[in-house]
This record gives structure tokens, C-alpha cells and sequence, in this order.
């Protein structure tokens, strides 16, 4: 059948007139397309097709408003989207012979113009310029949803990573916090099936830091615990893992390090503090300046050597960082 002998169609809804599927069209093209076009009444609350079912025809909506829902694994039904007059629908799973992946339900009465698949693939070889301008129109279509469904999958993935961060690093400083610190000892345990791996704890806190919160303010001490988290960052290789426990206490762990090899880096660590200066402001809400200088003490213990779990390498490490208070301050000392 050529377009002279397609007989003109009663259906000029501008809705159908003006949908992305028709927009390119002449008025003899639409003609063609509209005369293989049948009405369909859905009663609010009605299914137009569920999901699971055969597709098999293609739908655009007139009037109303549907919604799109997927089954979960618990078969509870979860939104996806909602359909406006003029969208078209159905037609990915009459291309791809592919059953429904959505349940479609009529949100009130609504009206749709049905076109079967047979007659989709019909116009295509029938009338192949009709056909390229459906395909392009649902190409296009299909572009805009991809773009959109990737910046919300990129959202959805930016949120989560951000989450994610927030849910294991320590908002003051950005260092990891105490639950990954474990977490990350733990995992070194429970990887050691011939046995435990190797692994050095320093435990450390910054002297007299109460001193300074006094006489300056919580911010300066804040500057304090900022700067010293930042020379963990400098001095850590790579694998190490430096968090912020509470307050001006901080851990590192050294994966496969020995007690002298850590020793080395806590000796380090301690004499960038000693030597860091940090400038806050004398007087709180003044301009004027000082510099202060601040110290550490470090305490040292190694799996397995001083603990064959999270809890007991921790203690050891803590017990070596109160005897390097009790010897003095400023010093590292090892677990004995």
C-alpha cells in the first residue's frame, strides 16, 4: 500500500499531533501512521501491561497519566518514573522481542493510541522513509533518558562516595576514623590463613594539648590536631593507614613492618610536630598572630608479637604510649 492509498485518519488529537514520535513528520506521513493507530480506554487503577508480558505493541499517551513500577526482590513494586501525554512507550521491547520490564498502571482514566508491532515493523519495510523518522524519533528519545538516567546513576554514585567517606573518615582532620582503623586491623587477621600477618600499631597523642585549648581556645587546638594530621599524611606510605581516633589521638598502621622499621617512621613523625610551628591568633577574634610549637608521644606494638587480635594489639599499643608519657613526653617507646 503506497501513502496515496492510505485513506486519511479521523485521529488529529494535537497531543498524538505534536509527540516526539510524529513531530518530523508531513501531514501525509502522519496520515499513513495514524491510520494503523487503534484507541485504548484504561480505567484508573488498570495495568496497561504488566511486567513479565510478551511486548508486543507499542503505546502513546493521549490523556491521564500512567506510572511505571518494578518488582523488588522482597515483590514489594518500586516507582520508576511517571508517563506524560504525548510520550510513547512499550516500543524497546517490540524492537528488542524482549518481555515487559516495567508494570505500566493507569494513575486515573486515560486514553492511548496502540500500535502493534506488526504494523511498527510493516511501516518500516513498507514505508522505510516513515520508518527512519520513528526510529530516529525513538533514538533521540532514548539518547535524552540514557543522558538522564546517567547523571542520576552519577549523582546516586557521587552521594554515595560521599557517604562513603563520611561513614569512614573523621570530619575534623579527613583522616580514617577509629571504625575503619579496626576494621582495617581486622581484616589483616582474618586474612592470615597460614598465619597472622605481620603488622606494626603506633598509638599517639599530642602533649599537653589541653594546655593550649585552655589558654587559646578550642580552635587553636583545633589548628594543633589539623597540623599534626597533616604530617601523618606527608610522612605515610603507601598501605599505611593513619586515623583519628578522638581528640588529639591519633593511630597509624604499618602493614608488614617490624618494630624497629616503625620505629624509624614514629621517630619521624615526632620530630616534624616538635619542629612544626602553627600559627593562630593570639587573642580569640584578634588579628594578631603567634606561632606555636607542639609535641608527641608515641607508643609502638606489633602483631603477633604483642597481639594476635584487634583489642590486644590496641592495648599493647596504648600501654607503650602511657609509658612513654610516664618516661617524659616527646618519646617513642615500644610494647614490651
Amino acid at each position: 500500500m503506497s501513502l496515496k492509498d492510505v485513506p486519511r485518519s479521523p485521529v488529529f488529537d494535537p497531543v498524538l499531533v505534536k509527540s516526539p514520535l510524529f513531530s518530523s513528520m508531513s501531514d501525509l506521513e502522519f496520515n499513513a501512521i495514524t491510520a494503523f493507530l487503534e484507541r485504548m480506554r484504561v480505567k484508573k487503577g488498570a495495568a496497561v501491561f504488566n511486567e513479565g508480558d510478551a511486548g508486543e505493541d507499542m503505546f502513546i499517551l493521549l490523556s491521564g497519566s500512567l506510572s511505571a513500577f518494578v518488582s523488588q526482590s522482597d515483590g514489594a513494586q518500586r516507582w520508576m518514573f511517571d508517563i506524560r501525554p504525548g510520550d510513547f512507550f512499550g516500543e524497546m521491547s517490540v524492537i528488542a522481542n524482549e518481555p515487559r520490564s516495567a508494570t505500566l498502571t493507569a494513575k486515573e482514566d486515560t486514553d492511548l493510541m496502540v500500535l502493534q508491532g506488526i504494523d511498527f515493523y510493516r511501516i518500516i519495510f513498507e514505508h522505510p522513509m516513515i520508518g527512519v523518522k520513528m526510529l530516529r524519533a525513538i533514538g533521540a528519545v532514548q539518547n535524552q533518558w540514557l543522558d538522564q538516567s546517567s547523571k542520576h546513576l552519577g549523582d546516586l554514585l557521587r552521594w554515595g562516595e560521599t557517604a562513603r567517606r563520611r561513614a569512614i573518615t573523621d570530619e575534623l582532620t579527613g583522616l580514617y576514623n577509629r571504625r575503619f582503623l579496626e576494621d582495617s586491623i581486622k581484616g589483616r587477621f582474618d586474612q592470615g590463613s597460614v598465619g597472622i600477618r605481620k603488622m606494626s600499631l603506633m598509638m599517639l597523642d599530642l602533649d599537653r594539648i589541653h594546655n593550649i585549648n585552655d589558654r587559646y581556645g578550642p580552635a587553636a587546638g583545633d589548628r594543633v590536631i589539623i597540623s599534626a594530621a597533616d604530617i601523618l599524611r606527608f610522612i605515610m606510605r603507601s598501605g599505611d593507614i593513619a586515623a583519628r581516633l578522638s581528640g588529639d589521638e591519633f593511630a597509624v598502621l604499618l602493614p608488614d613492618t617490624e618494630l624497629e622499621d616503625a620505629r624509624m617512621v614514629a621517630e619521624r613523625i615526632r620530630e616534624s610536630i616538635q619542629n612544626r610551628e602553627v600559627e593562630i591568633p593570639k587573642n580569640s577574634g584578634a588579628d594578631e598572630k603567634i606561632l606555636l610549637h607542639t609535641r608527641t608521644s608515641i607508643g609502638i606494638s606489633m602483631a603477633p608479637v604483642h597481639g594476635k587480635d584487634v583489642e590486644s594489639l590496641i592495648f599493647s599499643a596504648d600501654s607503650a604510649l602511657r609509658k612513654a608519657k610516664e618516661r617524659g613526653r616527646n618519646r617513642v617507646e615500644l610494647a614490651d
